[in-house]
């Protein structure tokens, strides 16, 4: 069981839940890994994520992934949630939105490894899958980042034959 000084800055769980109607970078929360020795890969799928586009303010759908291999810290899942939804209202790019997420999770958490990616939807006939990661610097987990950003191409969804 987790320590209330280990739950120090975990703020949303329990409570009642406020969606934020802008992007909102603060919302994210983190708490102490307990295994920073270990490596192990923390998984987040979001389905259902929303964003605008930036000329048109069409809506744009996606499905983002996050991989990341933690180091001193954890994301809190529920404010990673509210987080992602407070993109729904956000004017960026595909490109955009997943180099921001990559970034913020990468400020926060400090970890040893991170990717974010986006399968979005067509719009206007055409898909963008945009991937963006993060490896520590002079670490391994550097090489990680840059074998696994030249390997994402082999991951993307293949065509309808």
């Amino acid at each position: 069981m987790r320590s209330e000084s280990e739950l120090e800055g975990v703020t949303l769980l329990g409570g009642s839940t406020c969606y934020a109607r802008d992007y909102s970078p603060e919302i994210l929360e983190k708490f102490p890994n307990k295994h920073p020795g270990n490596d192990y890969m923390v998984t987040f799928n979001c389905p259902e994520f929303t964003s605008l586009c930036p000329k048109t303010g069409q809506p744009d759908f996606a499905e983002i992934r996050i991989n990341y291999i933690p180091d001193a810290f954890l994301v809190e899942s529920k404010s990673l949630k509210l987080y992602l939804f407070s993109f729904r209202n956000h004017g960026d790019f595909h490109e955009d939105c997943v180099n921001i997420i990559m970034k913020d999770l990468v400020k926060l958490l400090e970890p040893k490894y991170l990717e974010a990616e986006g399968f979005f939807t067509p719009r206007g006939g055409i898909s963008i899958y945009p991937f963006a990661n993060y490896g520590k610097a002079g670490t391994r987990y550097a090489q990680l980042a840059e074998n696994r950003l030249f390997a994402a191409v082999d991951r993307r969804p293949q065509p309808r034959r």
